[in-house]
């Protein structure tokens, strides 16, 4: 590694969590990258989204850091967010220092940034889709759709294994609809997750939370949607 081309290039760390089981096969470590070009109205992430939020690091800090708990951390590592693809040279050569090593790298991204050669570098892309309509994408995010629909397009291109999630939202992302919509657009993915929506991430929120006192979306209608994905 110590003369990997990858080592030295810089980017911006939100924070790092380990033994994750949540982030991709197995126990994973999961890297945090700041910044983010939508904004969410239920973001759990909101003290990231801010391009200059966290600290400067190389890729080499940061593969230093993952070393520290690879033993136990197994499964890999996950590149999350903010937006990874934000810092698009930034995840490609952390995940590319991480392939020298032999470590297996996930994607976490909403792909509304586009990006081939980072999407190609991973192993595995977790695709968020956060909402199927183009109208109702820009609803929960404020952004466009576009990016989004060209990075699942090229993923089943490429024939890269991809899961598709959705966090699932009273009023935005409930109807029966939408799933089976999801269901369509999914063809060909590994896994599709519902992910029901919470409230954990409210209080790092700096302006009036936008979901306002909205409570966490019930189990028994989140079983009823996933029925509709068999």
């Amino acid at each position: 590694m110590g003369d990997s081309p990858y080592l030295d290039v810089k980017g911006r760390i939100a924070s790092f969590e380990h033994l994750g089981c949540l982030d991709g096969p197995g126990l994973r470590s999961v890297v945090f990258l700041a910044g983010c070009p939508i904004r969410c109205v239920y973001c759990h992430n909101a003290d990231m989204l801010d391009a200059g939020s966290g600290y400067e690091a190389t890729v080499r800090q940061v593969v230093d850091e993952l070393a520290r708990y690879e033993a136990y951390c197994t499964g890999g590592v996950t590149l999350s967010g903010g937006e990874p693809l934000f810092q698009t040279d930034f995840a490609r050569a952390i995940s590319a220092a991480l392939h020298e090593l032999g470590r297996h790298v996930a994607l976490d991204t909403a792909g509304t940034v586009y990006s081939e050669a980072a999407l190609s570098e991973a192993d595995l892309v977790i695709l968020d889709i956060k909402h199927t309509a183009a109208d109702g994408f820009r609803r929960v995010t404020g952004g466009s759709i576009d990016n989004t629909l060209k990075t699942l397009g090229y993923l089943k291109k490429i024939k890269k294994p991809f899961w598709i999630r959705q966090v699932i939202v009273e009023g935005y992302t409930d109807s029966p609809e939408q799933i089976l919509a999801l269901k369509a657009l999914a063809e060909g993915a590994e896994k599709i997750e519902l992910l029901p929506y919470h409230t954990m991430g409210k209080n790092k929120w700096k302006e009036p939370y936008p979901l306002g006192d909205m409570k966490p979306f019930p189990a028994d209608r989140l079983a009823q949607l996933k029925e509709l994905l068999k």
